[in-house]
């Protein structure tokens, strides 16, 4: 359902993690999976990371050590692009994943700065996009 909560947060979506993601996503969606993406676009991204009590940059030092925690890799590198898009220097996401090894554990803080590099290698190599 298309709606303004809907492309408030399509919007928001698409600036931290970037017009091609987003496209390839929707573009992969089938009808069970476009449950899921509606909620996530609606709820996650409009009604959540829509609010003003944080800023776009503290939500992403937040999701940075929620995924870590959780060890979701996939989602840890589009958000680590997304914290670059944020305004997070590589400086402060290797503090970040500092704090993970110290709370979670070297090999979690590990792997979050091996995917760091991969996506890091990336942006220098094709940009933002």
């Amino acid at each position: 359902m298309i709606d303004d909560l809907y492309q408030k947060g399509d919007k928001i979506r698409r600036e931290v993690l970037g017009d091609a993601h987003v496209t390839r996503s929707l573009a992969n969606t089938d009808p069970f999976a476009k449950t899921i993406q509606d909620y996530v676009t609606r709820i996650g991204w409009g009604e959540v990371w829509g609010r003003e009590g944080l800023d776009r940059r503290s939500r992403s030092i937040l999701n940075l050590g929620m995924l870590a925690a959780l060890g979701k890799d996939h989602e840890m590198k589009i958000h680590i692009k997304g914290a670059l898009r944020n305004g997070l220097t590589r400086d402060e996401i290797a503090e970040i994943f500092l704090q993970v090894a110290l709370y979670c554990g070297a090999p979690a803080a590990l792997e979050c700065f091996r995917l760091a590099r991969e996506v890091f290698e990336d942006v220098d190599t094709n940009g933002m996009d």
